[in-house]
């Protein structure tokens, strides 16, 4: 096990989160050497339960693998006044305190801001919700769903595929997408932390933070009042943007100015592509449309390969296009040792992401693989010398 100490260690991170968004966070947290105390429920973090795993699908689901890795696993009931009492006791140890439950059920159960405030006056307690709680929406439940519905967010697709329904973007975005905000949150109210010794509250919001993060393109025209086109970036959602076919696979080229592209195309067997008959025959609103038809005849004239050596060699941005089943051959992901191929004792391999993040001095790191279900909760329970 690597016991190297990230840019966080020393910070302990106590986590009352399920689902994606929080363990995405607080893995984050992790990665970077904060000592992370997973609280789970005695059947375990319902993430755990969903996919298949090699040996007990009821305790280390593939989705749950991916999501908490550098955490200790600690079993508490917190409907019993025990399991109150040692929650209490981590506290005290703790210098953040993050949950996603709804505000109300957090209250319920005595560890609302208010309460935590009392137990360890300085911590940095973060709450992630679905919606602000000055909103008419507040308190609602939430998931990625919903989220990306609410935002705007469904409508992309369709616009580039000119269709009427609403499509979601395939993945869960929303979800990990507001994870990273809430832990830039985290580490923000940490800095104000280290300065002053003060802790806060930090509202974590899905609907706000994602929107946000999808319309800082997408307001377009809309920016101004009154807008001065659609909303929706044409360069982001033109039907276009999409890998090229080579002889054997795909490669993604986009040429930063004209000189770039007419390089590529020329090198696709195609010279002098903007004075090319074709080209000046087509209309003007229609040119576009044959830029892109000799893009991909030039593309289909290589293998995916020598693409990558040819645009190399000629300053032309290019990148081979890896579907999610061939990406562990990436060269670059392989030389760089991305994925790690570790063992969970009674389970099996698993593939693991290296964080990506580089720092020279305080390295992330895979101290930990994805805990079992109360697997530290013993040795936690001594540390805070509970039971």
């Amino acid at each position: 096990m690597h016991q190297g100490k990230g840019p966080l260690y020393g910070i302990r991170i106590i986590d009352l989160t399920q689902f994606i968004l929080g363990p995405y966070a607080t893995q984050n947290l992790g990665d970077l050497g904060a000592d992370v105390i997973k609280v789970e429920e005695p059947s375990g973090d319902r993430q755990r339960r969903q996919g298949k795993a090699p040996k007990s699908v009821e305790k280390m689901g593939p989705v749950f693998v991916g999501l908490n890795r550098n955490k200790r696993s600690v079993v508490i009931d917190l409907k019993t006044e025990p399991g109150k009492r040692a929650l209490a006791k981590l506290i005290k140890t703790g210098t953040v305190f993050i949950h996603n439950m709804r505000p109300e059920s957090i209250k319920r159960l005595g560890f609302s801001y208010t309460d935590v405030v009392k137990i360890k006056p300085d911590i940095v307690y973060v709450e992630a919700v679905g919606y602000a709680s000055n909103g008419p929406y507040a308190g609602l439940q939430s998931f990625d769903d919903l989220v990306q519905a609410a935002s705007g967010t469904g409508s992309l697709i369709p616009m580039v595929e000119k269709a009427n329904d609403l499509q979601l973007i395939p993945s869960y975005i929303a979800d990990k997408t507001v994870g990273l905000f809430a832990t830039i949150a985290t580490l923000a109210a940490l800095t104000h932390h280290a300065r002053t010794g003060e802790g806060q509250f930090v509202e974590v919001p899905m609907l706000e933070t994602f929107t946000g993060f999808m319309l800082a393109e997408h307001l377009w025209g809309h920016t101004w009042d009154p807008p001065t086109g659609k909303i929706g970036s044409t360069t982001a959602l033109t039907p276009h943007r999409k890998p090229y076919r080579t002889k054997d696979g795909f490669i993604a080229i986009l040429p930063a100015a004209r000189d770039q592209s007419t390089k590529f195309l020329e090198l696709g067997g195609i010279p002098d592509a903007y004075n090319s008959p074709r080209f000046i025959a087509a209309p003007p609103g229609s040119r576009v449309e044959v830029y892109y038809e000799m893009m991909r005849e030039a593309a289909a004239t290589k293998t995916t390969e020598e693409w990558m050596r040819i645009c190399a060699e000629n300053s032309i941005p290019a990148m081979r296009a890896n579907e999610l089943s061939t990406v562990f051959e990436d060269p670059h992901l392989k030389a760089t040792g991305f994925f790690e191929m570790r063992e969970i004792e009674g389970e099996g391999r698993y593939r693991a992401m290296r964080p990506g993040l580089r720092f020279a001095k305080t390295p992330s790191s895979i101290r930990f693989d994805p805990p079992k279900i109360g697997e530290h909760s013993e040795e936690i329970m001594r540390e805070v010398g509970g039971d």
